[in-house]
């Protein structure tokens, strides 16, 4: 297997020359190294001495030790290069002016899940539109999208919905590199900062992340694994609900059940052939943390056996659906709060459309659902290619 070149790997190898001489900042993370493991942080330190001079951390925090939503990290002082991390998922997620006065730009190497909800992509769109207000560059080093860059799925955000898991109408799997979520953030979605690219070299948009040759370094702690992120696009839905998303386990997103589930009827009622590329292997757990702990919940493990063919989002409507026929009334949907948003139902703001939630409650075929959006991301496929780093 041939090994891809990140944009970290491409920018040590190759800076471009208007760095010379420029403070740098780096929004960054465990999962942020190079092929043989080197953290982006020492690489930059040692490629430009003396001039990293700030870190920031997103979501999870600069170790990615911190579980759960809305579990904040603190600032802090790297204890091998000396300078200072501020959290961006902290006493705030805006970059402040004072965060900003010692960098004269900013690298982002994140690790994204190539889902919608997840925070470190609005976590870089805080840090742009900082950019633009306080005058520095933002440079993007691009990451392989590890869910691949070809097939989308989903409902579009409703804008009246939009907050830190959800910021612009965008489908749950959108598609995209990082980088060119940014050139979508900036160019299209009008954020209009002093951005740049570096992408990859040798990366497809067929490729599922394990073709790409990397290691896998968890983006954060529930997804410790290619295939624990290659069913995140549908499995986060259970975090708005009272079933567990596996939290708890080893196998955090692999896995879902609740006290109240009879695997064997919701079987019959989903149909094994609904769900091409996987296979739906009944199971028992208990989760020693977050919903249930310590109580045996019956359910799922997702074994994705085809991953070009595997229709995560649909998959997991199609189970929410079975569960609300099979067992309605043990069922529920989590309440608010969630991510900073004290308003509205969780599995609202994770689906991104309440019409989609009240169509999935009273029963709708998910076929039916899921073709009321089709004309919405056709459309937002053509928008995507104009962003497009790496051509089809």
């Amino acid at each position: 297997m041939k090994r891809i070149l990140t944009g970290l790997e491409c920018f040590i190898e190759s800076p471009p020359p208007w760095v010379s001489g420029l403070k740098i900042g780096l929004l960054c993370n465990p999962a942020s190294v190079d092929h043989r493991f080197n953290h982006a942080g020492a690489l930059i330190h040692r490629k430009f001495p003396g001039r990293l001079t700030t870190l920031f951390s997103p979501q999870h925090g600069y170790f990615s030790d911190k579980q759960d939503n809305m579990i904040e990290s603190e600032d802090l002082l790297d204890p091998h290069l000396g300078v200072p991390v501020f959290s961006l998922y902290g006493k705030t997620r805006q970059p402040t002016e004072q965060m900003f006065e010692n960098i004269d730009l900013l690298l982002v190497d994140l690790q994204d899940a190539g889902t919608r909800v997840y925070t470190f992509i609005y976590t870089m769109a805080n840090c742009m539109e900082a950019a633009r207000r306080y005058e520095k560059k933002i440079v993007v080093l691009d990451r392989p999208n590890p869910v691949g860059g070809e097939r989308i799925e989903g409902n579009l955000l409703h804008p009246s919905l939009s907050s830190f898991v959800g910021r612009y109408p965008i489908p749950m799997r959108h598609g995209l590199t990082i980088g060119e979520l940014a050139n979508l953030f900036n160019n299209h979605f009008r954020i209009d900062c002093d951005l740049a690219v570096i992408p990859m070299k040798g990366w497809r948009r067929s490729m599922h992340f394990r073709q790409t040759g990397l290691p896998w370094i968890a983006p954060s702690p529930n997804l410790p694994t290619p295939t624990s992120v290659l069913v995140y696009p549908g499995q986060v839905i259970w975090e708005g609900t009272n079933v567990s998303e596996g939290r708890g386990t080893t196998q955090p997103f692999e896995i879902l059940g609740a006290p109240f589930m009879n695997p064997e009827k919701l079987i019959a009622v989903a149909g094994k052939e609904t769900i091409p590329g996987a296979v739906l292997r009944p199971i028992g757990f208990e989760p020693t943390a977050n919903k249930w702990a310590g109580k045996l919940c019956r359910g799922f493990q997702i074994h994705v056996t085809d991953p070009k063919r595997y229709n995560a989002y649909g998959t997991s409507l199609r189970l929410l659906h079975a569960i609300l026929t099979e067992h309605g009334d043990q069922f529920s949907w989590k309440t608010p709060p969630y991510e900073y948003d004290y308003k509205n139902l969780p599995i609202d703001l994770i689906i991104g459309d309440r019409t989609v939630r009240k169509r999935i409650e009273s029963l709708e075929p998910i076929a039916a659902v899921e073709a009321s959006w089709q004309d919405d991301l056709a459309a937002f496929d053509e928008i995507r290619k104009e962003v497009f780093i790496y051509p089809r």
